[in-house]
């Protein structure tokens, strides 16, 4: 699927790529709106409608994946609410064989993430895949979303990356996009983010559920 000859740095999502998405989904989904509506003296139902309707406008922008603004939004620790879930936070199957491959390969290997700093701390210091890379750079640093072309521009600028020689590899679709549009050429989604949800049917970019299949030998 990929031909790593014409590859020489790896964009690497984190949550959904490198991380399983079921800590986000679960935290977004059931463990806030069950602390906001205890915090807050409501019921579950309506504390869900809520942050449906708040999450939806920030959806894709910045201000969806800023903790401190969320914070001061919902009047709740949202980092300490992150910590009490941290035991879902876990490494995808497959992906530290697969980050040993490309090191063995010596490709450069940067972490391009949406997610804050205050996150990229509770899932290290949990994970520690930071130490199978070369770079992190978060959206948080650049003021802009991988959804925008702001983030890519910045982030070239930042690491020199050569677009014709990179490969993306990431859960996000319209990050996916957004990347074509700058004009990255290799481009890879990841199918099935969440561990608990069944894969996703994608038809506009090659995609893979683990990474077991983009290389030829296991070590």
């Amino acid at each position: 699927m990929i031909n790593w000859h014409q590859i020489d740095t790896i964009l690497l999502d984190l949550d959904g790529t490198l991380l399983d998405l079921h800590f986000d989904n679960h935290f977004w989904s059931e463990h806030l709106p069950l602390r906001y509506s205890e915090h807050h003296g409501m019921s579950l139902v309506e504390a869900n409608a809520f942050l449906k309707a708040e999450l939806n406008q920030h959806r894709g922008k910045l201000s969806w994946y800023l903790t401190n603004l969320w914070s001061e939004r919902l009047q709740l620790d949202v980092v300490s609410l992150k910590h009490q879930v941290a035991d879902k936070i876990t490494i995808r199957p497959s992906v530290l064989p697969f980050l040993k491959f490309l090191r063995n390969q010596n490709k450069r290997l940067i972490i391009a993430t949406n997610a804050d700093h205050n996150s990229l701390n509770l899932k290290f210091k949990k994970t520690r895949i930071h130490q199978h890379v070369d770079e992190v750079y978060s959206s948080e640093t650049f003021g802009k979303p991988k959804e925008e072309l702001g983030y890519w521009q910045q982030l070239k600028l930042k690491t020199q990356f050569n677009v014709q020689r990179t490969l993306l590899i990431d859960d996000n679709l319209s990050v996916l996009d957004c990347a074509q549009r700058f004009g990255i050429r290799h481009l890879l989604a990841v199918n099935k983010p969440d561990s608990q949800k069944p894969a996703n049917n994608i038809t506009t970019y090659q995609n893979v559920e683990y990474f077991d299949a983009l290389y030829p030998t296991k070590d």
